[in-house]
C-alpha cells in the first residue's frame, strides 16, 4: 500500500492542528503550512475536503482560520483519509478482481486482505491516539521552537 502525499499531508495537517488546540482554539493554515512544510495553496485543498466531510470548521476573516469539528479521539485516521479521497489499493485494481487481464492475479487474496487490514488498523488510530505518543508531542515541540525562531527573525 503506498498512501499518496494527499493522505499523509492531511493526516500531518491534522495531527497538528488537533496538538495546537485546534478544538478550542482556531489555527491559521499559514501556521500549520510554516511547521509542517506543506504549501498553503496544497493545505487550502485539503482543507476544503477536510470541512465537506464535517472533520474541521472554519472561521473568516482576520484571525481566521480552522479548529477540529469533533474530540481528536472521534477522528480517526481513516475518516482523514477519506476525506481527501485517498483510497488503499494494495492490489491495484480498485477492488474489480480485475487485475490479470480481467481475472484474478496470483497475489489478489493477499492484498485485498493487507486493504483490510490497513483499513482496520486506521479505522482503529485516533488522532487523540496519536498526539498522546512521547515521540510525536516531541517531534512537535522541536517543530514549535523552530517556529517560533522563524516568527521572532520577522
Amino acid at each position: 500500500m503506498n498512501l499518496s502525499s494527499r493522505g499523509r499531508y492531511a493526516v500531518t495537517a491534522m495531527l497538528d492542528l488537533a496538538l495546537h488546540r485546534g478544538g478550542e482554539v482556531i489555527v491559521p493554515l499559514s501556521d500549520i503550512s510554516l511547521r509542517q512544510g506543506i504549501s498553503l495553496a496544497y493545505l487550502e485543498q485539503l482543507f476544503s475536503k477536510l470541512r465537506r466531510a464535517s472533520l474541521v470548521t472554519s472561521t473568516r476573516g482576520p484571525g481566521g482560520g480552522y479548529s477540529l469539528a469533533r474530540a481528536p479521539a472521534d477522528i480517526s485516521i481513516a475518516d482523514i483519509v477519506d476525506a481527501v479521497d485517498e483510497i488503499t489499493d494494495a492490489a491495484h485494481c480498485n477492488g474489480s478482481e480485475s487485475c490479470d487481464d480481467g481475472h484474478l492475479c496470483l497475489g489478489h487474496r493477499l492484498w485485498t486482505d493487507l486493504d483490510r487490514e490497513i483499513r482496520k488498523y486506521l479505522s482503529g488510530t485516533s488522532l487523540s491516539m496519536l498526539i498522546e505518543r512521547d515521540e510525536v508531542r516531541k517531534v512537535a515541540e522541536r517543530q514549535d521552537r523552530n517556529w517560533a525562531r522563524i516568527n521572532d527573525r520577522r
